[in-house]
């Protein structure tokens, strides 16, 4: 079956191929930038265009039977300074992707919304996904706005379309600095002898969860989850920045190297703490999380250290 993925060479997307390649798929890669076909598997075939392009798209769809969708094109601190651009570069582009979508017999659609932000300020921990979805930045609010398009099409149209929620991603290949993913800032600002930045007294509480895992989520998802259902994928442990930054600052020591910390107000689009219960894609599926978050922090050290010497870091 020929699975289409929609944004797939980014940090996610990469570890995703991997995992659709291993279940015997044929993948299809859709992006903007024709340089992206370089980073890619061989064997993927690639197509460079604008999913919002109805003409694009109908092509693009045709012999394909699954889609994920991870195109996103902002992140939680870029979505708070410019909300409109939020919507206008994300949200016109998925529901175009919906929509060409109930044209074909498509088995599985997959929306990969955001565990992190949908829910806001947790009423408890961990969140399940019955949990109130009252999101306080701009990028929660537009996947949310995309979750309830895709239940829609559902309800509407019969589109056979799962939301999936993750948590917070961390592992080889993430990038440093672009204002998401803070196991990627604080290994590379590490290794540059940079400050890390921790906003509030001991930084937010996060649910880290490798990406390997997370992509063996998606796959879950995509064949074991529920048309119209939304999932969490998490591991139900939180830990907050500074005990993140000590267990990198184990690694770090090795390399005779010390963490710098510098300790900032706390932002408005930061919520406090977030855990996800993800006992509703076990119960379907099996899948739980098999990385440590030690041996995955170790793993992405690794990468980081080799970055470092090839002269990326």
């Amino acid at each position: 079956m020929k699975c289409c993925v929609i944004g797939g060479t980014g940090f996610i997307g990469s570890h995703l191929i991997q995992a659709l390649l291993e279940t015997g798929r044929d993948v299809l890669v859709i992006g903007r930038k024709e340089k992206n076909r370089v980073n890619l598997p061989g064997g993927v075939a690639y197509l460079q265009g604008d999913v919002s392009d109805a003409e694009f798209i109908e092509n693009a769809l045709e012999g394909v039977g699954e889609i994920i969708d991870l195109a996103y094109s902002s992140v939680p601190k870029t979505s708070f300074e410019d909300p409109l651009n939020d919507i206008l570069s994300n949200l016109p582009s998925s529901v175009a992707l919906f929509n060409a979508a109930t044209h074909f017999p498509i088995k599985k659609i997959i929306y990969v919304s955001s565990g992190g932000t949908v829910y806001g300020e947790p009423l408890f921990l961990p969140i399940t996904e019955d949990h109130p979805t009252n999101p306080i930045s701009p990028y929660g609010i537009t996947k949310l706005a995309l979750e309830k398009y895709a239940k829609m099409y559902f309800r509407i149209k019969g589109l056979p379309i799962v939301s999936v929620r993750p948590s917070n991603p961390y592992g080889e290949m993430q990038i440093g600095f672009v204002g998401q993913g803070f196991v990627a800032t604080a290994m590379a600002s590490v290794l540059m002898q940079k400050e890390i930045r921790i906003f509030g007294e001991n930084g937010t509480v996060r649910d880290y969860i490798y990406v390997g895992d997370l992509a063996r989520a998606i796959v879950a998802a995509l064949e074991y989850g529920s048309p119209g259902e939304c999932y969490n994928v998490g591991t139900s442990i939180g830990r907050s920045n500074l005990e993140v930054i000590e267990e990198i600052a184990v690694l770090a020591k090795k390399n005779a190297i010390e963490p710098r910390i510098s300790f900032m107000p706390h932002r408005p689009f930061d919520v406090s703490a977030n855990i996800l219960d993800a006992e509703k894609l076990h119960s379907v599926s099996g899948w739980h999380p098999l990385m440590g978050f030690r041996e995955g922090i170790e793993r992405t050290w690794e990468w980081y250290v080799s970055q470092q010497a090839s002269g990326q870091y």
